[in-house]
């Protein structure tokens, strides 16, 4: 008897639709390269839009970046933006450009983020922030953005904050180029105290262009509630970035790859390590400096009062 082969195909077109809808981003993106049926049914806005919504609730406030506005990006574009790892793109940063006029028109002159901070997986925290960067006084201040700030906290809904099972991402779009990047480690890379407030702050970062983006979540696990969230850029010398240093490494790492798979957090963790020795590396290396220049400079100057005094004595 000649037998049949039946293929997932087969299925009804809605009993099909139905089962890729519950799939999670990574196997329905594996799903859709099967086959051009698979594809099709895969490339479904509306199943890419409720993922966006179920991994960053924050997106469900906003009517910018998946609502019907002029500037909204593509669901699936911007899962596959947000979603990986970012690749370090110092190599980007580091190409020359034509000129600093061209290179400012390419600077994103708004900035849209979407924080979400998760408590055991479940979202505690959601907000989105709109920033304008075309100002003059943005791109030469340090950059700094805050989600809760210490003058009005936000009670966490869990009975008890545990800072190791905290989460959070931070999606930074830019809704001119239709790109985004998430610069948060997801999980955290640091756990320590404020040395002042006692509150504990939780460190989320990833290292892009040689300068560290660090999302911190300060909370007080007492009251029971998040007094911080914000996002600072330092350089290797643990300096201050610039709003406008901050866009070009912004700019370089939404246009650069992205890093799949599951050692993701390891990889952010190492990343940071490295850097934090590379700063405390440079930090000493500065200090043995200064202590020699200093060691010089007294040697001259007890050189030159010996001499005025052996002039004196010898006249």
């Amino acid at each position: 008897m000649p037998t049949t082969t039946t293929t997932v195909e087969d299925l009804p077109f809605d009993v099909l639709a139905c089962a890729l809808r519950r799939l999670d981003g990574p196997s329905l993106a594996a799903a859709s390269c099967a086959t051009s049926g698979l594809r099709a049914l895969a490339a479904d806005p509306d199943t890419w839009r409720a993922l966006c919504l179920a991994q960053w609730p924050s997106l469900q406030t906003s009517t910018i970046i998946l609502g019907s506005a002029a500037v909204s990006l593509p669901p699936q574009r911007l899962f596959a933006d947000a979603f990986p790892f970012p690749a370090d793109a110092s190599s980007a940063a580091a190409t020359p450009v034509p000129s600093a006029d061209a290179d400012q028109r390419r600077l994103p002159s708004e900035l849209i983020s979407a924080v979400d901070v998760y408590h055991n997986g479940a979202p505690i925290f959601s907000r989105v922030l709109e920033t304008s960067t075309a100002s003059s006084w943005f791109l030469t201040s340090p950059f700094s953005l805050d989600a809760v700030d210490r003058k009005s906290p936000v009670p966490a809904p869990a009975a008890s904050i545990s800072p190791s099972e905290l989460q959070l991402s931070w999606i930074v779009v830019d809704p001119s180029s239709g790109r985004a990047v998430n610069v948060s480690s997801r999980r955290a890379v640091a756990v320590d105290r404020h040395w002042y407030t006692g509150d504990t702050l939780v460190r989320f970062a990833v290292v892009l262009g040689g300068c560290k983006f660090e999302a911190t979540v300060a909370c007080s696990e007492e009251a029971g509630c998040l007094r911080e969230v914000g996002l600072a850029v330092e350089d290797a010398d643990g300096a201050a970035a610039s709003g406008e240093g901050t866009l070009r490494l912004l700019a370089a790492a939404m246009a650069g790859p992205r890093k799949g798979g599951e050692k993701e957090p390891e990889e952010a963790k190492r990343r940071y390590d490295e850097f934090v020795r590379s700063k405390r590396g440079r930090k000493e290396s500065k200090a043995r400096r200064e202590v020699l220049v200093d060691l010089c400079c007294s040697a001259v100057s007890a050189v030159a009062v010996l001499s005025f005094v052996a002039s004196v004595v010898l006249r």
